[in-house]
């Protein structure tokens, strides 16, 4: 069985992404996002190969992959598949259009 690890960053990530969409849209859309990251990272527990590896210039990003968080086609998880400890790790999950591999690497 594959564990689920998740940094401070992306569990900060996520419950901020919540409270933008409870406060400037509904409390159903901050629950749909809760409930689509939910099904995504569980989904990698599956499949933690599935991801796109990332194309980043820095080498200590090297590894990481992605996936995009369904039904918000523009924030992506990032995570590392760690196979020797039978685990993914959660790194972060950004809006696309930000400096990712900038954000990436200060974690």
């Amino acid at each position: 069985m594959i564990a689920l690890r998740i940094t401070e960053a992306a569990a900060l990530s996520i419950v901020e992404q919540a409270e933008y969409y409870q406060f400037n849209g509904s409390a159903d859309h901050a629950l749909r996002w809760e409930s689509s990251v939910d099904q995504a990272v569980h989904s990698l527990l599956e499949l933690p190969e599935r991801g796109s590896v990332c194309r980043f210039h820095n080498l200590s990003l090297a590894g990481l992959r992605w996936i995009f968080v369904p039904g918000f086609p523009k924030h992506m998880i990032f995570y590392r598949y760690l196979p020797e400890e039978q685990a993914v790790l959660i790194v972060q999950v950004l809006h696309g259009s930000r400096n990712l591999e900038t954000l990436l690497d200060n974690i």
